[in-house]
């Protein structure tokens, strides 16, 4: 992520294997020793020791071809944004990190040749969701087909006057049919009909490149022209929009950090105080579980004793 911050060109790593090796050994010993001439002398001695090693071995391989443009360029399947969703992540972090736009509702994007505001309803859509989604009134669907599946949202008819009007306003925002509870969810940029839910969601590479945009770097780099000023942040109803994940630099190593890395003689790093950073990294985490790398070719087996 910094070094897509700077314009460098980064390697991206598949994990090939891991392979553990463990020795242990011990011993002990034990001896005594008289003497007689010239005077009477005696001794004894006991020792003991052990030893432990565990020594991993990671083999990594570059992703490239066929490999790299499904990992990283492949966009996220739509049904797995709701899926996340459902499963209890948090709408507003879900929508800002992976979804490009919404039935024509355009998110904000930091990437360095294409940065854009986010549309004014998308984040108004964004905080009528999460109240949706607080009060239980979003569920989901597989619909089965003769030739494939499809994914449904479905919004409850058993909810109260509040949910009811935000559910009422998100139809309207994404031009949606008035009277219909469950509508389709597709992949693109535009909805078809006004029962299409259409979502034109990100890769990996668009997610890496825009979380990149919120690492905040030295002045003295913007002055020297090696990087691109901060974004300033948005506004949305006349209040600030927090950062998607606030990355610090300091020219010292921090001292309580959730994670960091060096980098052009600075330290790039995430407060392990900040739980709102913390929670979005790790959750980048388990977007890359949703990736196809294609099938793995056949690797012979190798077996390690323990020693």
């Amino acid at each position: 992520m910094v070094k897509l911050r700077y314009g460098d060109t980064p390697i991206f790593l598949d994990v090939a294997s891991v392979i553990n090796s463990y020795e242990l050994s011990g011993s002990a010993s034990l001896g005594a020793n008289w003497k007689f001439q010239p005077s009477y002398e005696s001794g004894a001695s006991i020792g003991a020791g052990g030893f432990y090693a565990d020594r991993p071995t990671i083999t990594y391989s570059p992703l490239t071809g066929e490999k790299f443009s499904k990992s990283m360029l492949t966009p996220i399947p739509p049904s797995a944004i709701f899926f996340f969703i459902q499963a209890g992540y948090n709408v507003e972090a879900v929508f800002r990190v992976l979804v490009q736009s919404i039935n024509g509702i355009r998110n904000s994007y930091g990437g360095i040749a294409r940065t854009r505001p986010a549309d004014p309803e998308f984040y108004l859509f964004i905080e009528r969701m999460k109240r949706i989604q607080d009060s239980g009134a979003y569920e989901i669907r597989i619909q089965k087909s003769t030739e494939r599946e499809a994914l449904a949202a479905v919004f409850s008819d058993k909810v109260d006057e509040k949910t009811e009007a935000d559910i009422t306003e998100v139809r309207k925002m994404l031009g949606l049919d008035p009277k219909a509870r469950e509508f389709r969810v597709v992949y693109g940029s535009i909805a078809s009909n006004d029962n299409e839910i259409a979502i034109l969601s990100r890769s990996v590479l668009q997610v890496l490149i825009n979380l990149a945009s919120c690492i905040e770097v030295p002045e003295t780099h913007v002055a020297e022209k090696r990087v691109n000023q901060s974004l300033v942040e948005e506004a949305a109803g006349g209040n600030p929009v927090k950062p998607l994940m606030r990355i610090r630099s300091s020219s010292k190593k921090p001292e309580d950090a959730f994670v960091a890395v060096p980098y052009r003689n600075h330290w790039f790093w995430i407060d392990d105080r900040d739980l709102g950073s913390k929670g979005l990294f790790s959750f980048f985490t388990f977007i890359f579980n949703l990736v196809d790398t294609g099938v793995k070719e056949g690797a012979p087996v190798v077996t390690i004793p323990a020693r």
